[in-house]
């Protein structure tokens, strides 16, 4: 049982503060290595009690209450749902394809967010590849009036995921492309590193002045086959049947959930935590990001453990990430005159962490060597690399703040994101737990530094 927030308060006062002894956070940093439940106690209890949480349904309003309930039994204080409106997409009912000609049999697809619908009768239309995203820009407008546009990748798997920043155009833009050339559909190799026949889904866009079009993800394996057809058919051309009926809904409700472990001096700004609660509406999400939230707010308490730190750790678990930043927009909005002395976000999955980044190498060197020194021993390599923050930390880019940035091992990551394999069996504990101690390291030194956090930024003061 975990103690309460009263019970680590009181801790506090008969505990020295981290400035005077440093090696206790250390210490606690070590046993979170091997013994902290925390993460895991959230990343179990949000899959399990609520599962898929699509933004702006009752399902994400469900894992809010869930998260407020948690934190609070925590000994968080100042839990709040921040509201928040947004226009809402869901995927709707049906969703299948099939090859009609030269080769018949059936694919598996998943609708891609913000996407038009088929209607439910669906649409038949000639196939035409591209092996890139940069061969249908190529294309010539109004070259695919009619046809069904499938485009490629080369996606391969890497430890800092640098891959997703390669092939992910193939679905962000992909289908605005295509629909400007004239097509009536958009098909696209799963941006994944997979071989399941699970497809990868995830947003798209269109700009203003582009009509939607429908447009869904194949699985690899699919993607695959459908390009062996291409090479097989020669002159024959091939027709698929797709149907695909998501839907807007309007505008609802989504919100992010704080809470906090309130510092001494409140006079500094605080340490913000970020991840995302929501997922998408096809797994539990727990690489993306169910772990995220569980590392942070774990995190967090372990710096508690120690004492009453300096600082406060603000923890935010924003919503609607997934179709849009809806939820770091609204935050940093409505609290864009509230500095923020650093911020820090988990988003990448439960392996380990590996590399450590900062902004503010150049200009707080001392701070940032500290801090990379001290999570040396959990295997993590400092680097010049400057950090940018994850998608919900745009209140620190916002005010031009201190970023960090503890780079998770990517590997498999994207095996599993977006897919219903995002499933909690797939989180390694000895690795969660490493991550852990890692934050719990770095966010304790950083809640009781008094000194700027990036020197020469007044908002970092």
């Amino acid at each position: 049982m975990q103690k309460t927030f009263l019970a680590l308060a009181a801790l506090s006062f008969s505990v020295p503060t981290l400035a005077q002894e440093p090696d206790r956070l250390s210490a606690i940093a070590d046993e979170a290595l091997t013994g902290d439940t925390i993460a895991w106690d959230f990343v179990e209890g949000i899959t399990t009690e609520v599962g898929p949480r699509q933004a702006g349904t009752k399902a994400e309003a469900r894992a809010r209450d869930w998260a407020m309930a948690w934190l609070k039994a925590q000994g968080f204080q100042n839990v709040a749902n921040e509201p928040f409106e947004m226009e809402t997409w869901v995927p709707g009912d049906t969703h299948s394809v099939e090859i009609l000609e030269p080769f018949p049999q059936p694919f598996v697809i998943q609708p891609l967010g913000n996407s038009a619908s088929t209607g439910t009768l669906g649409l038949t239309a000639e196939v035409v590849e591209f092996a890139s995203v940069g061969d249908l820009s190529a294309a010539e407008d109004g070259s695919l009036e009619g046809k069904i546009a499938y485009i490629s990748h080369q996606m391969r798997p890497s430890m800092d995921g640098s891959h997703y920043g390669f092939a992910g155009p193939v679905r962000w833009f992909g289908p605005s492309i295509a629909a400007s050339k004239g097509a009536v559909a958009t098909v696209i190799k799963s941006v994944g590193t997979d071989n399941s026949r699970n497809p990868h889904t995830g947003g798209t866009s269109f700009p203003e002045r582009t009509t939607p079009i429908p447009a869904g993800a194949l699985s690899l394996p699919d993607a695959a086959n459908l390009e062996r057809m291409f090479d097989r058919a020669g002159e024959r051309p091939i027709t698929m049947r797709l149907v695909l009926t998501p839907k807007l809904l309007g505008t609802t409700m989504s919100g992010n959930v704080v809470g906090e472990i309130v510092g001494r001096d409140p006079s500094l700004p605080p340490i913000l935590l970020a991840c995302h609660l929501d997922s998408w509406w096809n797994a539990p999400g727990a690489f993306d990001d169910g772990a995220g939230c569980g590392i942070i707010t774990a995190a967090a308490q372990h710096v508690a453990r120690t004492g009453q730190p300096l600082r406060t750790i603000r923890v935010l678990l924003a919503g609607a990430e997934e179709v849009g930043l809806w939820g770091s927009k609204a935050y940093s909005a409505a609290h864009i005159d509230e500095p923020i002395a650093v911020g820090i976000e988990s988003d990448f999955g439960a392996d380990r962490i590996w590399r450590f980044e900062s902004n503010f190498r150049e200009t707080n060197e001392d701070l940032h060597m500290r801090l990379a020194n001290s999570v040396a021993r959990f295997g993590v390599a400092n680097s010049s690399i400057v950090a940018s923050g994850g998608a919900d930390l745009n209140i620190s880019r916002d005010q031009g703040g201190a970023i960090i940035d503890l780079q998770q091992d990517g590997t498999r990551y994207f095996d599993l994101h977006h897919t219903p394999d995002d499933t909690l069996d797939k989180i390694d504990p000895v690795q969660l737990r490493q991550n852990v101690a890692v934050w719990t390291q770095v966010v304790g030194l950083l809640a009781n530094e008094p000194n700027a956090i990036k020197k020469g930024d007044p908002l970092a003061n």
